[in-house]
């Protein structure tokens, strides 16, 4: 087939160019936001259409989820009125379309792990602006999926891993959330789901949960990190009061996997052995 990567210069889609190579009967095409614009039905549908696309799967969002607060705007535009555009250009041309959203459509006022029938109840701009997304994908009667995932990280571009391995480098002591839980996914563990997901016949718009297995809370991830690199940083518990930020964070981001990994006939690996697989990258 012939796959379209959009946004494959961030976390997820810099991991999916760096796997491509272990699907060799697939022809890969890798755009940012220079090369197509995907909130451009016109250039979409030409790009699509000259290139023969099979498959689209749409790395591209707006992630600042603070920023999101003020830029509701723009936030929108590429999270909402964006996935719209791909899933009429994929509707039209029978391209099947794989989507990536977020943990963030739910409040985390639940403290079970999110099914994916689960009613959405996001907090945040940000999650307003994927959830919009979801449901344009839905309602545009394109075939494929969208994979929820949650607290993202990978050896490319800006995530919390990186933040805490600077910081910890230069200084003694830092202060991170323990009351804020979730389940951290490795970019490259997900990127590899995504692939496997090509190999599928999709119909419909199905609702999939992936994240690395087991929970932890921030401050828990902040320690593995620096004990796994010796880093003499102290790590301070702190609640999410003693941290305010412009978005509300889910306090309970836990997936339940069940479906994706019957579907895919896989098992995922536990977070700390990913992290510990991406620091070892870094």
């Amino acid at each position: 087939m012939n796959l379209l990567i959009t946004g494959a210069n961030g976390q997820l889609g810099s991991e999916i160019r760096a796997l491509h190579n272990q699907f060799p009967q697939h022809r890969f095409y890798f755009t940012d936001a220079d090369t197509l614009d995907i909130t451009d039905e016109g250039a979409l549908d030409r790009f699509t259409g000259d290139n023969h696309i099979d498959m689209l799967i749409n790395c591209a969002a707006y992630t600042a989820v603070d920023k999101a607060e003020v830029e509701k705007e723009k936030a929108m535009l590429l999270n909402g009125t964006a996935p719209a555009t791909l899933g009429a250009v994929c509707r039209r041309r029978d391209i099947t379309l794989l989507h990536v959203s977020t943990d963030y459509v739910f409040s985390g006022e639940t403290y079970i792990p999110y099914e994916e029938s689960m009613d959405p109840d996001p907090m945040s701009a940000y999650g307003h602006t994927k959830l919009a997304g979801e449901w344009a994908m839905i309602n545009s009667g394109a075939k494929g999926a969208i994979i929820r995932t949650s607290w993202l990280y990978s050896a490319y571009g800006s995530n919390f891993v990186k933040t805490m391995l600077r910081l910890g480098a230069e200084k003694e002591q830092l202060q991170v959330v323990f009351d804020q839980v979730g389940s951290p996914t490795y970019a490259g563990d997900l990127a590899y789901a995504l692939l496997l997901l090509t190999e599928k016949p999709l119909k419909g718009m199905e609702i999939y949960h992936y994240a690395n297995e087991g929970v932890c809370s921030w401050y828990d991830m902040a320690v593995e990190i620096m004990n796994n690199r010796r880093l003499p940083c102290h790590i301070n518990p702190i609640e999410t009061k003693d941290y305010p930020t412009p978005a509300m964070r889910p306090p309970y981001s836990v997936f339940n996997k069940s479906k994706i990994k019957q579907f895919l006939n896989i098992s995922i690996p536990h977070w700390r052995e990913s992290l510990n697989r991406c620091l070892e990258n870094l």
